[in-house]
């Protein structure tokens, strides 16, 4: 099978990431999300109109004009029914009020636990991270997180976390090659895409997995997804992630 191009994975993370989203739950995004922003906007466009979507800039529910590329520019608050501020944001997590998180990780481990802080020894790492930004506060309060990554190999997907800087409610991980589901405190591949071959897979995962060719693909992108992705995105926004 071909290679994918950017564009086929970015499609299929953003609608895989949608697809996951509810009908009438509150949703977070926070710093360099274009692929949850897009997400979110997707799932309230197609499957989940009452979906609460709350942003880092301080939107709820708002209706920008057009995509920034920052998650944090103001015009994200355009249009916004009310506002909402960090504080506000974690008060909602330590309620149980916020029912999905999107967060990220340079590295994560086979519990979904995930990393930002360091690379290396903690006292003298290799490279210094940006830190999880009141990640460790929120995933284990959220009522569950969903992690996107856009890479998958064994420097990201690695066996052994050089620090856990956050851990909790993970629900799925959303890489370029597959979802993973977690289970009983394990990520397990619940769908493979359909470029992703099981030794693919496996090659790229630095923790064991059980995947062979009986594991299920993940359904095609419809229609009406694609056409609603279009218009919510139409330069790419996305593309900036990769």
């Amino acid at each position: 099978m071909s290679e994918p191009s950017r564009a086929q994975i970015r499609d299929m993370m953003v609608v895989s990431l949608a697809r996951l989203l509810r009908d009438g739950e509150t949703v977070f995004h926070g710093v360099a999300s274009p692929i949850p922003m897009v997400a979110t906007l997707l799932a309230k466009q197609t499957h989940a109109p009452n979906l609460v979507y709350l942003n880092i800039a301080g939107g709820v529910d708002p209706e920008p004009d057009s995509l920034p590329v920052s998650t944090v520019d103001p015009a994200l608050i355009r249009g916004a029914r009310s506002m909402v501020t960090l504080t506000d944001l974690f008060d909602l997590a330590a309620s149980q009020r916020l029912d999905t998180a999107f967060l990220s990780g340079v590295q994560i481990d086979g519990q979904g636990r995930t990393n930002m802080s360091v690379i290396g020894a903690f006292d003298a790492p290799k490279v210094r991270l940006p830190g999880g930004a009141g990640s460790a506060a929120i995933m284990p309060r959220a009522k569950r997180t969903l992690i996107w990554r856009t890479k998958h190999d064994r420097r990201v997907f690695v066996d052994r976390l050089d620090f856990v800087t956050a851990a909790g409610n993970v629900d799925r991980v959303i890489t370029p090659l597959c979802i993973f589901r977690r289970v009983d405190g394990k990520l397990a591949v619940e769908s493979r895409y359909s470029w992703a071959s099981p030794e693919e897979l496996t090659a790229a995962t630095g923790f064991s997995i059980e995947v062979d060719e009986s594991t299920p693909i993940t359904p095609e992108i419809r229609t009406d997804e694609r056409e609603a992705l279009l218009r919510i995105d139409p330069e790419g926004v996305t593309l900036t992630e990769f």
